[in-house]
């Protein structure tokens, strides 16, 4: 049987994430200490107790959120004797998500992973003067009815799809006034919604190169191994294993538009009927499941799923 492991991206953050774990693991413990230790900050005193304007802060949640789903399987190694390399056979994130499956297939160690989501955070925050960029998220509205808006409206700025989730929902990004010219436009044809996101900047378009430009000066010098099972890259929505390969497409994947519908269906085209999503809420099983209902799926994010995956494995 095919599996793949999933993991989420920014948004999934919730002050109190990751403390039940550490309570109740010293394998949890260990990983919430080296992240602490290799950014030099209490991140996770920030992730157990808040507060949460500061664990929504971009330069925080992404390793929080990094660093809660590689606890979470750091546990199931241990005590659920997981052994990835008999259980996966692919490995996907969802934007920074990507940093964790990469992690997580040991291509990249935990430090390295910390440091350069910290790094990502600070440049995608500091790429766009506050106020001037946005994000919306289009329901009931597909890629491409989306896509024809984005090239009415883009004629005049920024204005891109960020990320492609599922057949009925997209995320678009951009300058502020032609995203919220883009959400009227698709609310006037038919979007069930349309609402601007509350975001501190608008990823994955054009507005973020200046921070593609930070990661691939980061990136250059970052130790990048072979995977042990493949990653499905979000720009290309294909399985990649070539370390070269990867750096150049972390460095696309900052302004670029992740592909997660087609990365589900690519998954299941390979033959993947059941995914596994380690990380605090059931986001992308429920993309995953609009998408491709071929696919069963699977959430841990706290000891009791823990026990129940003990229990059904």
């Amino acid at each position: 049987m095919k599996r793949a492991i999933v993991f989420p991206g920014q948004g999934s953050q919730q002050v109190g994430m990751g403390r039940a774990l550490a309570d109740a693991f010293e394998s949890a413990r260990l990983v919430f200490q080296e992240v602490d230790d290799t950014l030099g900050q209490k991140l996770s005193k920030i992730m157990f107790e808040g507060p949460e304007e500061e664990l929504v802060l971009t330069e925080n949640a992404q390793p929080a959120i990094m660093a809660n789903s590689i606890a979470i399987l750091r546990v199931l190694e241990r005590e659920g004797k997981l052994k990835l390399e008999n259980y996966a056979s692919y490995f996907a994130g969802h934007s920074l998500g990507e940093y964790t499956a990469l992690c997580a297939a040991r291509s990249l160690t935990l430090a390295d992973t910390a440091r350069l989501l910290k790094l990502r955070g600070q440049a995608m925050q500091k790429a766009v003067p506050e106020g001037e960029g946005a994000m919306a998220a289009l329901l009931g509205y597909g890629f491409d009815k989306t896509t024809a808006i984005i090239n009415s409206v883009s004629r005049y700025g920024v204005c891109a799809i960020a990320n492609d989730n599922s057949p009925e929902q997209v995320v678009i990004s951009g300058t502020k006034k032609l995203v919220a010219q883009a959400v009227e436009m698709a609310k006037a044809d038919g979007a069930s919604k349309a609402v601007m996101l509350q975001v501190s900047a608008p990823f994955h378009c054009l507005l973020m190169q200046p921070a593609a430009t930070v990661m691939k000066d980061a990136l250059l010098n970052a130790a990048i191994k072979l995977p042990i099972r493949p990653i499905i890259a979000n720009v290309t929505a294909t399985a990649v294993t070539d370390p070269v390969e990867i750096k150049t497409l972390l460095v696309q994947q900052v302004s670029g538009m992740v592909r997660w519908r087609e990365s589900v269906q690519y998954m299941a085209k390979q033959g993947v009927v059941y995914a596994l999503e380690l990380g605090t809420g059931k986001v992308l099983s429920g993309l995953i499941r609009r998408t491709e209902p071929t696919i069963s799926t699977a959430s841990v994010s706290i000891p009791k799923d823990i026990e129940e995956f003990q229990s059904a494995n």
